[in-house]
């Protein structure tokens, strides 16, 4: 089953993403331990798509793609922004960025997707999730 989905740079968009989650995890049973980690981190890789990478601009649109086959969910998300380096985020849990209001999305895409990829440019991440079924 694959799910495609293009949502305007409005966060109000993100409850379209997140029905299409709900869709997805019930049609293939997909555990209720996975759907949080697919939530959270999906909603996190859209809402930094909108904000920052297409700096909630009305007229940019992020792409959303969901696919599952078999025991594995690959999330693709792109938006229309500039990229970024991803190795240049600094790390959230260390004592000087602790109190800082952003930094948290990347990590937690990669603490709970299984796999993380981001496109050359920075504008596109893919998360994996495997052994996702009931």
């Amino acid at each position: 089953m694959t799910t495609k989905l293009k949502i305007a740079s409005d966060t109000e968009n993100l409850r379209i993403v997140e029905k299409a989650i709900d869709d997805i995890t019930a049609s293939e049973n997909i555990s209720y331990t996975c759907y949080g980690k697919i939530m959270v981190s999906v909603m996190e890789a859209v809402n930094n798509a909108v904000v920052h990478g297409n700096k909630s601009q009305p007229g940019k649109f992020v792409d959303v793609s969901l696919k599952c086959e078999e025991d594995k969910l690959t999330v693709t998300i792109r938006d229309e922004g500039p990229g970024f380096v991803p190795n240049e985020i600094p790390d959230p849990t260390l004592p000087e960025n602790i109190e800082k209001d952003s930094g948290r999305g990347v990590f937690l895409m990669k603490k709970l997707a299984d796999e993380v990829r981001f496109s050359e440019k920075g504008n596109e991440v893919i998360l994996e999730f495997n052994n996702i079924s009931v």
